[in-house]
């Protein structure tokens, strides 16, 4: 009998996610509840045929030097920005992400997060944990209207768009910009305009764009500058889109009315001075974090590694010029 395949997973999967691909490979879990570390992977991946990773994991090139026999990295997340895309294509392995899944639950999230900072609900349960909420008064806690509001959602991807279509609920106007114009703007009501044209208009500023050359530091000190005094900010896509210093600073100066982070400029650290400002909901990177969905994401990245090994192309391949079925 042939061995079975060898493949790393580096964090453990909720479900049965891990017991599926341990019916067909040999499955290294070295480190289930914490990160396995870039020189760690590196030693891990000598002998693996497959890796399932999250983006926390950075596949670089010296990552790849020590993985001859690599032939699939199943990413669970939509983004795949942590792998060398370049190297592994040159490398002829396949690279796999998990799109679509979590695109309802991240929009679920933005809202939470967009409700939290308008109506300052953190600062709230704070007050009240705190012994600090003595009765009720006219000026207690005065938030932000989001009802009749402009929503300008910046990236009308997937989760954009599904951000968009919570906002009927509330009666908004809603801008986005994008590359290109959405062939779903016209279903949910939504305007194209410019980047700067958004940022002076809207009440409410949610970021929906992937990272890349173009989008690092989207939103710095210039683009703050042109927001409302009374706007929110929403980020849920990455952190590195974002100039976090000078958002703490558009913060502390009240240039802007408020912020609400899911993810880090430099995660999990965050700038200076932004733990203290209140005006600020800070989430630890959940967009995704549902019961259902981080299951649905654990099947579809077993599903995209088995796929892979097993010679047939995988469903959401990021490299197709690989397969050469």
């Amino acid at each position: 009998m042939p061995l079975k395949p060898k493949v790393l997973v580096t964090r453990d999967l909720p479900g049965d996610a891990i017991s599926r691909l341990r019916e067909r490979f040999q499955v290294d879990l070295p480190t289930p509840d914490e990160e396995i570390g870039h020189g760690r992977l590196v030693e891990h991946l000598e002998d693996k045929q497959g890796l399932l990773c999250f983006l926390t994991d950075r596949i670089d090139a010296d990552v790849l030097a020590n993985a001859q026999l690599l032939k699939v990295i199943s990413v669970c997340a939509v983004g795949f920005n942590n792998v060398d895309i370049k190297e592994t294509t040159r490398r002829g392995i396949f690279v796999t992400n998990t799109p679509g899944v979590l695109r309802e639950t991240t929009a679920d999230l933005t809202w939470a997060l967009l409700l939290a900072a308008a109506r300052r609900i953190p600062e709230g349960d704070r007050m009240v944990r705190s012994g600090g909420f003595v009765g009720w008064s006219p000026s207690l806690l005065l938030g932000h209207d989001v009802h009749g509001k402009t929503l300008g959602i910046v990236g009308m991807g997937d989760i954009g768009t599904a951000v968009a279509r919570r906002a009927a609920g509330f009666g908004m106007r809603i801008l986005y910009h994008n590359r290109n114009p959405s062939p779903l703007a016209a279903e949910v009501g939504a305007e194209m305009v410019s980047l700067d044209h958004l940022l002076r208009d809207a009440d409410f500023v949610s970021l929906h764009v992937p990272l890349s050359q173009s989008t690092f530091h989207l939103i710095g000190k210039r683009e703050l500058d042109m927001m409302k005094p009374t706007a929110i900010l929403i980020n849920v896509s990455r952190g590195e889109v974002i100039d976090e210093a000078a958002l703490v600073e558009a913060l502390k100066k009240d240039r802007i009315a408020g912020a609400g982070l899911d993810v880090f400029e430099n995660e999990p650290k965050l700038a200076p001075g932004l733990v203290g400002l209140a005006n600020v909901v800070l989430a630890p990177h959940i967009g995704s974090a549902s019961f259902e969905t981080r299951e649905r994401m654990a099947k579809m990245a077993v599903g995209n590694l088995v796929d892979g090994l097993e010679g047939r192309r995988p469903q959401n391949l990021v490299n197709p010029e690989v397969f050469r079925g």
